[in-house]
């Protein structure tokens, strides 16, 4: 019993003069990233308290748990070299601080020593868009002050270096038909030193909505119409504008109903819906109507509500003897002259 305690204890004993051999204690530099091959990281000999005959004597080597031998060291001189560039982003992605572990090994006897290099960040990284060019699409109904996320620029640098997030907002009431199309050009500079930039093109197209009803040409008509006109005769045409697009644009007319000595306006008048001329629906008699009035409605196809407005046309007979004029512009909304028999035409 008692030579197997003291053989355990001898065991024991060994494990710990080996592990105080081999694992030393922890030394670490900071270098940035990419340095050129060949640049020296610090004197390792001398901070392991070697002297330059031990660096060979005792092999003194350096060795990586990443795959990559990254640095070694030089027997004339016992310094750390680089052996190639360093990219910290490939290495640690957004990891702080970004360490990359090593062991020195020193033989006769047999030391590790454990010595971590951080990796610091430079900007060697350019801002980057997904695209170079985007297209937004805003209503111009939208309210004043409204913000839209753009896409970000991605920068692989770590902060402060990195690239915010980018908004646009609209400072006041859009009106398409005014300005149809903003073209911006947003510049993404990053913080670092020197800094580094990049652009993107944004268009932003400002989308329709039926805010305008039609305009008409004219204030208002005046058609002369000769007695005993035939049926179907073109009395007037009337013609509106929407400045709106597609369906908001599109302008269907009509007569508004009314009545003339009790009698439907539709008994003496149709209009073409598409292209706003009035037709007579029969001759008419200077005896029994010197003038009647029509309202003309213009109407947009627009949605979810539709616009109109509207127009009097005065129909004025002049008598028998006289002869047709044209129309005559404007009427403008202070009630109608007529001319007298025996007034002499101009």
């Amino acid at each position: 019993m008692g030579n197997t305690f003291y053989l355990r204890r001898n065991v024991y004993c060994c494990f710990f003069i080996l592990a105080w051999n081999t694992i030393e204690a922890q030394i670490r530099y900071t270098i940035p990233e990419e340095l050129r091959e060949g640049s020296v990281v610090g004197n390792i000999a001398k901070d392991l308290g070697l002297d330059l005959s031990e660096v060979v004597d005792r092999k003194l080597r350096i060795a990586s748990g990443s795959g990559k031998q990254y640095f070694s060291v030089s027997v004339a001189q016992g310094e750390l070299i680089v052996n190639e560039k360093i990219d910290r982003e490939s290495l640690c992605g957004q990891s702080v601080p970004c360490l990359l572990p090593l062991e020195a090994v020193v033989e006769n006897p047999l030391q590790l020593h454990r010595i971590e290099i951080e990796i610091q960040d430079i900007n060697d990284n350019t801002p980057n868009f997904s695209s170079n060019e985007r297209t937004l699409n805003i209503p111009e109904s939208i309210n004043p002050g409204a913000k839209f996320l753009l896409d970000s620029a991605d920068d692989p640098d770590i902060e402060p270096v990195s690239i915010q997030p980018l908004r646009i907002g609209t400072m006041g009431p859009l009106d398409r038909e005014k300005y149809p199309e903003y073209k911006i050009r947003l510049n993404a500079i990053d913080a670092g030193s020197p800094p580094r930039s990049t652009h993107k093109d944004v268009t932003i197209t400002v989308s329709d909505v039926n805010d305008n009803p039609p305009v008409f040409s004219q204030r208002s008509y005046t058609v002369y119409i000769k007695e005993n006109s035939a049926h179907s005769s073109v009395l007037c045409s009337v013609s509106a504008h929407d400045p709106d697009l597609d369906q908001n644009a599109k302008i269907s007319y009509s007569v508004l109903d009314s009545k003339v000595q009790d009698v439907p306006i539709s008994s003496y008048v149709y209009i073409n819906s598409e292209n706003g001329s009035i037709f007579s629906m029969h001759s008419f008699d200077y005896e029994r109507m010197k003038v009647f009035q029509i309202q003309v409605q213009a109407r947009d196809h627009g949605s979810p509500v539709s616009l109109s407005s509207k127009r009097h046309s005065s129909c004025v007979h002049p008598g028998p003897e006289r002869q047709r004029p044209r129309c005559h512009l404007p009427l403008c909304g202070h009630g109608l002259r007529l001319p007298s028999e025996d007034a002499p035409l101009r």
